[in-house]
């Protein structure tokens, strides 16, 4: 029944991003600059601190990782910010407001605040405005981000009790829900990276989302190339890094979740048998995960269960294209028009302080 519980919660919080994309105010945009943050922070931090600090040994790097890693919070905020359409100044001030604490937290209260910072510089003369900001919206975002850090943790943790049953259940059953809770997540503006990171993954479970995300590379690479998702260089975006394309999957939820979570659960069974391990937390992510790796566990072996979640995930992509052929998808062209009428209707901003 946990098991059953934590899956369910993470579909309810999949499916919530899915209709704030459609129906908040700015909520593609929105979503796009939440993506956009994960990846200045967590790839930062995934490179710099497990692949140059860690596996490299090169204490520099591994600096530049923890400070890009601990900025979550700040980017979230800031550019979430800028995507509603405050200006820059305010928007960086929102986020580094925000500093110390969470992505989503940031996301959160920099996404809601910014629509107050709006309204101040309509309304507020010039000059007064950024008084005003200072006084009112920087505490403000702050309290809302502290107040909604035990929400995320509590919902996170209940993600992360899938993780604590199927970890004493069989390798199968284990790898099942893992390779494809993870996988889904990674395509999701939750991010498996952060996933990974909070719940402090190590072992067979963080090996399982450090390659079930590699093979989910080839998975995806197929499915948007026969879905017609976008164009080439959407198709081989979401390749490198999903959360790049987080607005059109976010967009387009249910063969995009679909597809990786029958992918992700095979990867993960052949991951679970293999025996491997990774104990660089936060790892999950393509490039930066299977480099990990080779540092804890036989290369040859690593090379030969990579190949095989890259097999898996071809397969799963041409399987998942054959599945929603006939789905009505929402394409970059169509994402791109609506974004253009959002603007055209758009009352123009007001003055931009300093």
């Amino acid at each position: 029944m946990e098991i059953i519980k934590g899956t369910a919660l993470l579909l309810l919080v999949l499916g919530l991003f899915s209709l704030f994309s459609y129906k908040a105010p700015k909520g593609m945009k929105a979503m796009g600059a939440l993506a956009g943050a994960a990846v200045a922070a967590f790839l930062v931090e995934a490179f710099q601190r497990f692949v140059g600090g860690d596996l490299l040994k090169i204490e520099f790097l591994g600096e530049v990782g923890d400070a890009a890693g601990s900025m979550g919070g700040v980017a979230a905020a800031a550019l979430v910010a800028l995507a509603v359409g405050v200006s820059p100044v305010y928007a960086l001030l929102l986020g580094v407001s925000v500093a110390g604490l969470g992505l989503l937290p940031g996301f959160i209260a920099g996404y809601l605040v910014a629509f107050l910072v709006k309204l101040i510089e309509r309304k507020v003369p010039g000059g007064l405005d950024l008084i005003v900001v200072i006084l009112i919206a920087a505490p403000l975002v702050r309290l809302i981000a502290v107040g909604m850090t035990p929400v995320v943790n509590a919902t996170l943790l209940n993600i992360g009790g899938i993780i604590t049953e199927t970890a004493n259940s069989n390798p199968i059953l284990m790898g099942i829900i893992l390779g494809g809770v993870i996988t889904v997540v990674a395509t999701a503006p939750l991010s498996s990276m952060a996933l990974t990171a909070m719940l402090g993954l190590t072992g067979v479970p963080m090996a399982i989302g450090a390659l079930a995300v590699f093979g989910s590379s080839f998975m995806n690479y197929v499915l948007f190339d026969r879905m017609k998702f976008g164009d080439r260089k959407t198709t081989i975006a979401v390749a490198i890094e999903p959360l790049t394309q987080a607005h059109i999957i976010s967009a387009n939820p249910i063969p995009v979740y679909v597809t990786n979570f029958i992918g992700g659960a095979t990867a993960g069974v052949i991951i679970s048998m293999s025996g491997l391990i990774n104990n660089a937390t936060g790892t999950a992510t393509p490039i930066a995960g299977l480099a990990v790796m080779y540092g804890f566990n036989d290369p040859v072996k690593v090379t030969l269960v990579a190949l095989s979640c890259a097999v898996v995930g071809l397969l799963s992509g041409f399987l998942g294209s054959m599945i929603f052929k006939n789905y009505k998808i929402k394409t970059v062209d169509e994402l791109n028009e609506s974004n253009k009428q959002e603007e055209a209707e758009e009352v123009p901003a007001g003055k931009l302080a300093v």
